[in-house]
């Protein structure tokens, strides 16, 4: 049996034990803040239970980073125009400066497949944002969920009984394959205006002017396109083509072969609203093609002011969706003085609470003083 150690062996720790575990401490810097959650004995403060995110730490703390960087931009946006600052020249309505800080909002298809739909067009409605960048699902599911609805299903349904029954799988979203048929009679007729339109008037179809039109043509107060077309709000698709739009001008192709998309105009014009902005300031949900386009257009001008990623890639296969804003800054695509964030979350939950605490407050404040 082990014998009981003495009072004056336990007090004889090994000298390494002690001095790895017991390390003093430097002093932090005295503004550093402490972590504090929220008082639940005050009741229930949504605003409150947000505001206590910014001390919480991990990805909460960096919500609270996200609140602060949009709020910047949307400081610098209230700065009205000057002689000197406004762009009094400019013809084209998408470039012409609207604001003293361009706000650049790019967002993946599965968000406009999903709720977040309906917070994207408060901001596009209220003219909030100024530019837009998505996928080709941004744009045809808006229209789509105008003429039937999108269901709410379940990430476990079965792929291959799904597909016997014409029903289409956006993780736990269901797009029954009717919509898609909806959507083929309703955009054809229109591909035909267009092309029309190319062959006689010698128009020059770009991604932004045919998504303008069909936001025109759509006529339809829940969609983002139809108040981005009203409210001169330019949505840009590079890959306009990938997805179910792509689908209907494939099958028009055969119909009436002869339609041209011009991407290099969006491109040119995109550029242009990044290099003539005053300030700019990026807000991306989601990553790939909508995350580069809007960073490289930045580039253009050495770089956004402010910039907000939410997103859940990681980064460690060197792709650009999962690329931290500090890989931005160093192709020059975030300016080196700014203070951007990225939060790792579903933009499902929390890009509602970021509109709530930024955009949704700034509007409403706006709204209340006119």
């Amino acid at each position: 049996m082990d014998s009981i150690p003495t009072e004056k062996q336990k007090s004889l720790a090994p000298d390494i034990a002690l001095n790895a575990v017991l390390v003093q401490s430097q002093d932090l810097p005295a503004e550093t803040p402490t972590v504090a959650g929220y008082d639940w004995e005050s009741g229930t403060d949504y605003n409150k239970i947000l505001e206590s995110y910014a001390r919480s730490g991990f990805q909460a703390t960096n919500f609270g980073k996200c609140v602060l960087e949009i709020n910047k931009m949307l400081k610098c946006r209230s700065v009205p125009l000057s002689e000197e600052t406004s762009d009094a020249y400019e013809e084209d309505i998408f470039i012409k400066k609207k604001t003293n800080c361009t706000i650049f909002l790019g967002y993946t298809s599965n968000m406009i497949s999903s709720g977040l739909r309906d917070t994207i067009r408060f901001l596009v409605k209220n003219k909030l944002v100024d530019c837009i960048v998505t996928t080709a699902g941004g744009v045809e599911e808006d229209f789509i969920k105008c003429l039937a609805p999108t269901y709410v299903g379940d990430f476990n349904l079965n792929g291959k009984v799904l597909r016997t029954r014409g029903i289409n799988r956006i993780g736990n979203l269901l797009v029954p394959n009717d919509n898609y048929c909806l959507f083929e009679e309703w955009v054809t007729p229109l591909l035909n205006e267009m092309l029309d339109e190319q062959l006689n008037e010698g128009v020059i179809w770009t991604p932004s002017k045919i998504i303008a039109r069909l936001g025109e043509k759509i006529n339809n107060e829940s969609s983002v396109c139809y108040w981005a077309w009203r409210n001169n709000i330019p949505i840009f698709s590079p890959a306009l083509t990938d997805g179910s739009l792509g689908d209907m001008m494939y099958f028009h192709s055969y119909k009436r072969p002869g339609f041209v998309i011009d991407i290099l105009g969006d491109l040119r014009r995109l550029n242009t609203m990044a290099v003539k902005a005053n300030n700019t300031g990026v807000i991306i949900l989601g990553g790939g093609v909508i995350k580069h386009h809007i960073n490289n257009a930045n580039l253009m001008r050495n770089g956004a002011d402010y910039a907000v990623y939410v997103n859940t890639a990681s980064e460690f296969d060197g792709s650009d969706s999962g690329a931290r804003p500090d890989e931005a800054v160093s192709w020059g695509k975030i300016r080196p003085n700014a203070t951007p964030v990225k939060l790792y979350a579903d933009a499902t939950l929390v890009f509602p609470l970021l509109v709530a605490q930024t955009f949704a407050k700034h509007h409403f404040i706006n709204k209340k003083n006119v």
